[in-house]
């Protein structure tokens, strides 16, 4: 028998990620935005699930559209979104006041948003359709590295969840055609615990710094 679905509806919001809590397997956050994300407010909601549905267990509004949301692996109370002002929100669900911090340096939308599986680590990926991809640790107010080299502008990147150090990134190049670029060993890569290197790989260039 087919199991039931249950579903959660955001008037005036319209949905762009959404992922559930590490620590809490009932837990769900929720990247909205209004009006397809081409202008208006954006909404971070974050549900629970229960047997008789799924409920508004706290929200959180920016002034911009909001593309993407991650959990942090190391505080169960603490997510990031991406939005389309160029910045990074942190997040506090026990904390209603607004972001306990915003990040900015890219120039266009933050469309993808991910934080490392590796446990104890605080760093977040971030792409933008400024066609670059930073590293955050959140304990700096800067960003620790750029990638650059994709033609397009980016629409995802995300941690590997088997290779400390190592992301992958996808991006639409002009013409429709879409392109993937890694960092790792083989390729242009970013090390926290030592230089940048560059191998053989043809994907984005690092830089230290915004």
């Amino acid at each position: 028998m087919a199991g039931m679905m249950k579903t959660f509806r955001s008037p005036s919001r319209h949905g762009y990620a959404v992922e559930i809590s590490p620590f809490f397997p009932t837990r769900l956050a929720c990247a909205t935005s209004q009006y397809y994300g081409i202008a208006g407010c954006g909404t971070l909601l974050v549900l629970e699930q229960s047997e008789g549905g799924i409920s508004l267990f706290n929200s959180f509004d920016w002034n911009d559209g909001l593309f993407d949301v991650t959990w942090s692996e190391c505080n169960e109370h603490v997510l990031v979104t991406g939005a389309g002002d160029g910045s990074l929100q942190i997040w506090d669900t026990a904390n209603p006041q607004g972001p306990l911090q915003v990040l900015k340096e890219h120039t266009q939308e933050v469309y993808s948003v991910d934080w490392s599986q590796t446990r104890g680590e605080n760093l977040v990926l971030s792409g933008s359709w400024d066609r670059t991809v930073k590293v955050w640790d959140l304990e700096r107010p800067q960003s620790l590295c750029t990638f650059q080299g994709h033609e397009g502008v980016i629409y995802s990147a995300v941690w590997s969840p088997h290779v400390p150090g190592c992301f992958a990134s996808a991006s639409e190049r002009p013409g429709g055609s879409s392109s993937v670029g890694t960092s790792a060993q083989d390729s242009e890569a970013w090390c926290r615990q030592g230089p940048v290197t560059a191998g053989k790989g043809s994907g984005s260039a690092p830089r230290r710094g915004s």
